[in-house]
């Protein structure tokens, strides 16, 4: 499979790392241009490449880690989805520092907002509830596995980013639709951020 990148931080490059010891294909993006990103692809090796932004968008799945200020910018432009999938891993920050400040977006989720920006994208809500530290430190903690959350309106896009975070190990739970699923699962949500686990 051959994955984009929209952003190139740590949910990106953690996603990435995974997916390139599965064999995936993965196209680096960011907004300063694919030269920055000689470490990312040193350290992921020769499955890796950097790319520009629309052609990470061109890919047949895409992950959209960006900031949450910047993602209408991000998404701005690019070429028409026309079905293809994009996982959605933002969260609605309108500030990290010194303190966490969500964005108020009233009774929509942050993968609804998404998804208005992107016509033609098959959405889903992933690797929103658990944080990167928990992830890279791997799928197992103590005879039992990490789990993942998916949500997304499209049961056959959803269902392949299932399969895709099964193979690395995880515990996939699908909590239904963007609305709901995806509000349950991004910042503010009362699943994001605890690291759950289900016994083997």
């Amino acid at each position: 499979m051959k994955i984009g990148m929209l952003g190139a931080g740590e949910v990106a490059l953690s996603v990435a790392r995974h997916a390139v010891e599965l064999g995936h294909e993965v196209l680096l993006s960011n907004h300063s241009g694919p030269e920055k990103l000689a470490d990312a692809l040193r350290t992921l090796g020769p499955k890796a490449s950097a790319v520009t932004v629309v052609e990470a968008a061109s890919a047949p799945v895409v992950l959209l880690a960006t900031p949450w200020k910047t993602i209408e910018a991000v998404l701005k432009g690019l070429p028409d989805w026309n079905g293809r999938i994009l996982i959605d891993a933002t969260n609605p920050f309108l500030e990290t520092i010194p303190k966490l400040v969500l964005a108020d977006l009233g009774d929509q989720s942050a993968s609804e907002i998404v998804a208005a920006l992107a016509p033609g994208a098959r959405v889903v809500k992933a690797f929103n509830n658990i944080v990167m530290t928990n992830f890279n430190a791997g799928a197992e903690r103590e005879n039992a596995r990490r789990v993942l959350f998916v949500s997304g309106d499209d049961t056959e896009a959803k269902q392949l980013i299932a399969d895709f975070i099964t193979a690395m190990g995880f515990k996939t739970i699908d909590l239904g639709g963007l609305k709901i699923g995806g509000r349950m699962q991004q910042a503010g949500g009362p699943l994001a951020g605890h690291d759950f686990l289900i016994s083997q």
